[in-house]
C-alpha cells in the first residue's frame, strides 16, 4: 500500500473513531441500553486497530522515526490521554457528572490531536 492510500485510510478511521465516540457518548448521556450492543463493543476496537496499523504503515513507508518528530510524540501522548479519558467517560466514571467532564475533556484532547496532525506543531497556532 502506498503512503497516500494509508493516509486516506487513516483519515477515514479517524472520522469513524470520532463518530463512534460521539454516538457512544450520546447514548451514555441518555442511559440508553444501546450502549451495551455487542457490535458497539467490537467495532471501535476493530476501527482503532486499523487506524493504528495505517499510522504505523505511514511511518514505515515514509521511513520516519516517530521519536525524531516532537509533533508525533505529542500525538501519541494525546492518544494515551484520549484513551484514558474515553474509558472514564464511557465505562469507569462513577457518576454521570464525572463521565460528562471526561467526555468533554476527551473531545478536547481529540481536537488537540487533530490540530497537531494538521500543523505538525506540538503547540498548534504558535
Amino acid at each position: 500500500m502506498d503512503y497516500l492510500a494509508l493516509r486516506n485510510l487513516h483519515l477515514l478511521t479517524v472520522a469513524v473513531t470520532l463518530a463512534l465516540f460521539l454516538l457512544r457518548g450520546y447514548w451514555m448521556l441518555r442511559d440508553s441500553p444501546r450502549l451495551q450492543a455487542k457490535w458497539l463493543k467490537i467495532a471501535p476496537h476493530t476501527n482503532d486497530t486499523i487506524l493504528l496499523a495505517a499510522a504505523i504503515g505511514m511511518l514505515v513507508v515514509a521511513e520516519v522515526n516517530p521519536f525524531d518528530q516532537p509533533w508525533l510524540i505529542a500525538k501519541i501522548a494525546g492518544l494515551l490521554a484520549y484513551i484514558g479519558l474515553g474509558t472514564v467517560a464511557l465505562k469507569r466514571g462513577k457518576t454521570k457528572a464525572v463521565r460528562i467532564k471526561a467526555l468533554i475533556a476527551a473531545l478536547g484532547v481529540f481536537a488537540y490531536i487533530v490540530a497537531v496532525a494538521l500543523t505538525k506543531q506540538v503547540v498548534p497556532g504558535l
